[in-house]
């Protein structure tokens, strides 16, 4: 059998003017990811990423140049917020909303689930429906594991949707389960999938050994 690992990118720079970059922690985890792989003895023979700089920093760190498919690009957050309330447009507006509620990331968090949900339900206003997204994330492993021959390993550095909606359709046989599980994919988490003459199996999802006993872990 082939293996794809889906692995999602560390920690980027959440609350910053500039989101797609790694923070300085998201540094430090994806150079542990690197440690742990090489320890695991992984060598693979196809590495793949989204166009996200996040993606493409995550792999460099672990030591990986990256071949770009868009099909792994995560969706489009800041455009959930905006069309879910259009005032948020101007990053001011958004911020003095959420100091306003004592509790900012908490504040956010609900607000993003309801902008989330709103997507997921089938709401106007957006570029890629939630169909389509999860469409073309699907498409993305497929292609993947198509390109690997029995015995050979991917390495794929994406995001928590993409991954979330592979699991949640390996699991389950439809989109039912991503709005759980994306919130609770951790970064640098590596998810297991393994190709045969059955199609696609997934063996271990969100993987973070690599993380335990250190101040490393973080979900956003």
């Amino acid at each position: 059998m082939a293996v794809v690992y889906l692995i999602r990118h560390a920690q980027a720079s959440f609350g910053a003017s500039d989101y797609d970059k790694l923070s300085p922690q998201g540094e430090q985890q994806a150079a542990r990811l690197g440690e742990a792989l090489a320890a695991r003895g992984v060598r693979p023979d196809l590495v793949v990423s989204g166009s996200m700089r996040r993606h493409a920093q995550t792999a460099s760190l672990a030591g990986f140049t990256a071949e770009v498919d868009k099909g792994f690009d995560e969706f489009d957050h800041d455009e959930l917020i905006v069309t879910h309330k259009p005032a948020y447009r101007v990053r001011a507006v958004l911020l003095a909303d959420m100091a306003r509620k004592g509790n900012p990331r908490h504040a956010f968090q609900e607000m993003f689930t309801a902008a989330t949900q709103r997507w997921i339900d089938g709401g106007d206003g957006y570029t890629e429906s939630f169909h389509t997204f999860c469409e073309r994330s699907d498409a993305a492993v497929r292609r993947t594991a198509e390109r690997l021959g029995k015995g050979e390993t991917a390495l794929v550095y994406t995001s928590g949707g993409p991954i979330s909606v592979v699991v949640s359709r390996l699991l389950s046989g439809g989109d039912g389960l991503w709005a759980k599980l994306n919130p609770v994919t951790i970064n640098t988490a590596i998810t297991k999938v393994v190709s045969g003459r059955s199609g696609l199996t997934m063996v271990s999802y969100n993987e973070h050994g690599h993380l335990d006993g250190s101040d490393l872990l973080s979900y956003r």
